[in-house]
């Protein structure tokens, strides 16, 4: 990573990561950016879900999204991405934080290709429920149609993760209060099928998967 302006930290640069698989493996567990750009001379920020695509990154939404329309002429955006990890209990609340894995990227939005549309559609599928394509129908025309399918080529990226102890000063570290991390539970409680499932029809393979043990 070449630090630019925009990436160069001005506090803590301890935190900070030249780990662009880690930005990777960050994407792929928070699973939603915030898109920011400019539109009509205001900032905008829009949430979406993002998958990594070797270095790019892949967004989708309907044909009729004026926002990712606008994205679609290669106008400048940067990307938010953040996971909380884990809560850092520090002996006093100023010291109290959290663990985090946090990255911004910069770059500018293409739509796919036609022709790789529908295997970049179910990249995103099989990110986000590994093994569900194979349980799927194909892609119908219309449906590839009314997707507008982007990918971010992103020119610049920092990547800052915080995952230390509590830094208490030595009269609260004397003191009687507790401190430690909680580290999150991640993961999904149970599978609730739709109002309208036929009977006799089992949760999928690819379903089962992702249900915490």
């Amino acid at each position: 990573m070449s630090a630019t302006a925009r990436t160069s930290p001005t506090r803590m640069p301890e935190k900070m990561r030249d780990d662009r698989a880690g930005v990777t493996r960050l994407i792929a567990d928070a699973r939603v950016g915030h898109v920011a750009f400019v539109h009509e001379g205001a900032p905008r920020v829009m949430p979406i879900a993002i998958v990594a695509d070797g270095d790019d990154v892949l967004l989708h939404g309907s044909t009729g999204s004026p926002w990712l329309r606008l994205l679609a002429t290669g106008v400048p955006v940067s990307v938010a991405v953040t996971a909380v990890d884990a809560l850092v209990v520090a002996r006093s609340a100023f010291e109290s934080s959290m663990h985090y894995r946090s990255a911004v990227l910069f770059g500018r939005c293409a739509p796919v290709d036609p022709v790789e549309k529908a295997a970049a559609l179910d990249r995103i599928t099989e990110a986000l429920i590994p093994g569900r394509v194979s349980e799927l129908r194909p892609h119908r025309s219309k449906e590839l149609a009314a997707t507008l399918l982007l990918r971010l080529g992103v020119e610049e990226w920092s990547y800052r993760v915080s995952d230390g102890w509590p830094e208490d000063d030595d009269a609260d570290v004397a003191g009687p209060a507790w401190a430690g991390v909680l580290p999150m539970r991640k993961g999904f409680a149970e599978a609730i099928p739709t109002f309208d499932l036929r009977e006799g029809i089992p949760v999928p393979a690819s379903v089962r998967g992702l249900l915490a043990p």
